[in-house]
Formats: C-alpha cells, structure tokens, sequence
C-alpha cells in the first residue's frame, strides 16, 4: 500500500507528538565581538567576497536612509527598508551563482545590489521615471530585472513561493545546473501559497532555496500571536525537505548554510527550506509606526546584535577592513544615492502610450480604443495629470 513506508515503526500504546519532539537547533559562527566560536566551521570565503559583501551592507544602508528620507519628505510616494536584515539577504544572496532565479518578497533589494544593480537603476524604478525597466507600472521598491535573474516583486504576500517551485522545477527541466531561492518573511508563512509552494517542491523534486526571514513580527503581529508550533523550520520536515535553521544576523552562518542548501540542490535535485531567525530594526514601511506593537527597549536590545557590525568586526579581526574603510564607503555612496535622486526625479514620467505595451504582440483593438479615451480624458483635466498631460 502506498503508506506502507510511513508504517515501519509501530507502537501499541497512545502517544502524541508535540512541538518539542523535534529539536532544531540554531546554526551560530560568528559571536558579537567579532571573533568565531571555536568549533565553528567557516563557510568558503575569501577577502575578495568579504569586501564586497560589506561594500553591499554600507550601500544598503546609505540607500535606506536616504531614501526613508526622500520619501519622509514627499519624494518618493512609498519605502521599505532592510536595516537589521542585511546579513540574511547578503549573506544568502553571496553563496548564489549569478545564473540562479530570486524570487524576493519586497526587503531583499540588498541581494539585488549585489548582483549589480546600479544606483542610477534604484532611483529610476523609485521615482517611476521613462528609464524604469518596468516603465514607471510598480510602486517604489518593487524591482525587477531580467539581466540579473530577480523576478518582478508582487505586492500580494506569497505569490512568489509556488511560482518558485515552477521555476525550480523549470531548471531541472532544462538541465540546468541553477536553483531558485526564493524570499519570503515568516508572515507570508501564514498564507496557503506556502505550503502549496513546499509541497510542489517537494514532492516534485524542484532544486528551490525556501529562504524565510523571521523577523518576529511579520507586519506588526507578534510571532506568538500568529503561530503555535516550533517556528518556520519544522513545517520543512513536515514536507519532508532539508532545513536547517540560522542565526540570520550571523553573516557567516547565514553564508554557509546558503551555500550548502545551493550544493544539496543541486545534487538531490530538491528544496531546502532555512529560516533565519533575525530582527526588523526599522518599521515594516514607510507607512508604519512600531512604537505601537514593540518597545524601544526591545530595539535597543536588538540594535547590539547588528549584523553589519558583527561582520565588520571580523573583517576588523582578520585585517581585511580598517574602521576608515566604512566611513570612506559610507560617504561615497552617501553623495552617489544624493546625486541619483536629484537626477532621477527630473526624468520625465514614461509615455502614455507605454501603458498599453508589454502584454500582447500587438495592442488589440480594444486597448487601443481605451488609449484612445485615456488620452482624451487627459486632455480634458490636465490639471489632474501634471506628469502626463500633453505628453505623447
């Protein structure tokens, strides 16, 4: 019978299962002051990748302030930051060959920068402007580029994890030696396209990275408020896949259990699932305020567990960083994001006509037809479309 492998072991007494039968620890190599614990075993990684690991976390955070700034003073209509995520993002996104397909949530622009998103890219898609790669259609932050194996973002929390099965799926369909990794945070956890997405994966052997970023608090909802179980990890062997569980401020942990799930992937042909345990030091968006859900003593106790000082320090320990090599890297990027912004946000807004582009061969009669009455209404109210109006 089918189940006949579920049934090699039996009991003859009544005997539940609970939340702590199955223990999962948590992978640590770095410690707070830098240095590695003693047993740790590093992942692969030299001065070359470490120095443009760090030179990823100073620029992300640089375009989180600024641009947390921009749109505080009405630049930009809407942000997200990754402050306290960096090393889950960084970390995981550096263990990955440029040919393996993200699929990130809406805070993984780090990994994005790492794979060589230009500056001047970050502000063109932020201010919607004619040299967008999605022609101004996404609200701020929700990138995409096909050059650089990142799927457009979806608003909608969850999308993203089944069609990462299919893109898994896909590869080894293709014979090729990629994978997918695919981003989400342990709220999106909660949704059905969850554990639709692991199942497929699982059960159809797709070479896919599940990568989970527990900050704790979702948008604003305690983890103990949303699930009872022993966190995101377990639900991985529930579906019968690898997982492992990290510190997800531990850049080096993060890298090594990344690159291990990318080289089991790809052996076995099948999903990995790693949650990172992490913190969200800054609030969930723009439009949140996190005084109201969380303390500030909470975010004190949080803020000594920086990543990107945890790394610096060991890049500081192995003499591969000098304190004046941040404030050098902190300043460039600092001019660079001020000077994008005032470039970006004089580029005209795309045309008109680009609204109807991309989604046929050719635009059918009908959308030509609502073009038609677009512009004419355009025309008739310009004063509600001074970015649009009298633009072809």
């Amino acid at each position: 019978m089918s189940n006949a492998t579920n049934m090699n072991e039996t009991v003859h007494r009544v005997s539940f299962l609970n939340k702590d039968s199955l223990h999962i620890p948590v992978l640590k190599i770095l410690q707070a002051d830098g240095t590695t614990y003693e047993e740790a075993v590093l992942p692969v990684i030299d001065e070359a990748l470490s120095r443009k690991i760090f030179d990823t976390c100073v620029f992300t955070r640089v375009l989180d302030e600024r641009m947390l700034g921009a749109q505080r003073q009405g630049r930009i209509s809407f942000y997200m930051t990754c402050i306290g995520e960096e090393a889950a993002v960084i970390g995981s996104a550096a263990a990955l060959d440029d040919k393996d397909v993200i699929l990130a949530q809406y805070r993984e622009h780090a990994a994005l920068r790492y794979r060589g998103f230009t500056t001047e890219q970050f502000m063109n898609q932020m201010f919607s402007n004619e040299k967008d790669l999605g022609k101004g259609r996404q609200m701020p932050i929700h990138y995409g580029s096909r050059e650089l194996n990142y799927q457009t973002i979806s608003s909608p929390l969850a999308t993203q994890i089944p069609q990462a099965s299919g893109v898994g799926y896909s590869l080894k369909m293709q014979g090729k030696r990629n994978v997918a990794i695919c981003y989400f945070g342990e709220g999106a956890a909660s949704e059905g396209d969850f554990h639709a997405g692991l199942n497929m994966a699982a059960v159809h052997k797709a070479p896919v990275i599940f990568f989970c970023r527990n900050n704790g608090y979702a948008i604003s909802t305690p983890t103990e408020e949303q699930y009872a179980g022993n966190g995101i990890a377990s639900r991985g062997v529930g579906y019968g896949m690898h997982t492992i569980r990290v510190d997800g401020n531990d850049m080096l942990a993060v890298l090594a259990a990344t690159q291990q799930a990318r080289a089991y992937a790809l052996e076995n042909n099948a999903p990995v699932l790693i949650e990172a345990m992490t913190y969200r030091l800054g609030a969930h968006s723009s439009s949140d305020d996190p005084s109201g859900y969380r303390s500030k003593e909470e975010e004190a106790k949080w803020q000594q567990h920086d990543p990107v000082k945890r790394f610096k320090l060991w890049l500081i320990n192995k003499g591969w960083l000098k304190e004046s090599d941040e404030t050098e890297l902190y300043e460039k990027y600092r001019e660079e994001v001020l000077a994008a912004v005032k470039v970006a946000e004089k580029v005209p807004a795309p045309a008109i006509d680009a609204i109807i582009e991309d989604v046929f061969d050719q635009p059918t009669a009908a959308l030509k037809q609502q073009l038609t009455e677009l512009k004419a209404h355009v025309a008739k109210y310009p004063k509600a479309y001074p970015k649009t109006a009298g633009r072809s």
